[in-house]
């Protein structure tokens, strides 16, 4: 038990230092001129994906280059720059990954239409099994009243 109370008494003062570093999220602000440079700014960086964190928007991350992304994307729109304009310059440097709706072009075709082509495939196999199987109950159907007939036939002798 002796051998414990060193570590539990470091875990004991290093646990208030977790949760202030947990704390600390955005150490500069943004700053915004007026309420429509923060709307237009907050649904850009909505429709902006965190490059690092793949899954979050860059207005939900929390990592470092999701904040040196939002001062960019705020310097860009202090400039002048359309919506279209910002989007297009993060893509030139990200690649498309950084909008959450690619644009729809060659590279991105399958991805738009991919899905619909997989629902419309397992449809025509559907169809085609429900087919089959009517098919096989039809013809199995026939053989058994044939073979009925046939029975009957033998039993009138």
């Amino acid at each position: 038990m002796r051998r414990r109370w060193p570590l539990i008494l470091l875990l004991a003062l290093l646990l208030p230092a977790l949760a202030v570093a947990q704390a600390v999220r955005d150490p500069s602000p943004m700053q915004f001129t007026d309420q429509a440079e923060a709307d237009r700014f907050h649904d850009l960086a909505g429709e902006l994906r965190c490059v690092k964190c793949q899954n979050q928007s860059l207005a939900d991350s929390n990592a470092a280059i999701a904040q040196d992304l939002r001062h960019e994307v705020l310097t860009l729109m202090r400039q002048g720059k359309s919506n279209a304009e910002v989007k297009d310059y993060l893509v030139a440097r990200y690649g498309e990954f950084v909008l959450y709706r690619p644009r729809m072009d060659t590279k991105t075709w399958l991805l738009w239409f991919g899905p619909a082509l997989v629902l419309l495939a397992g449809a025509v196999v559907v169809v085609n099994v429900v087919r089959r199987h009517s098919r096989m109950a039809a013809a199995g159907s026939a053989d058994s009243i044939k073979a009925t007939a046939t029975v009957d036939e033998d039993q009138e002798w």
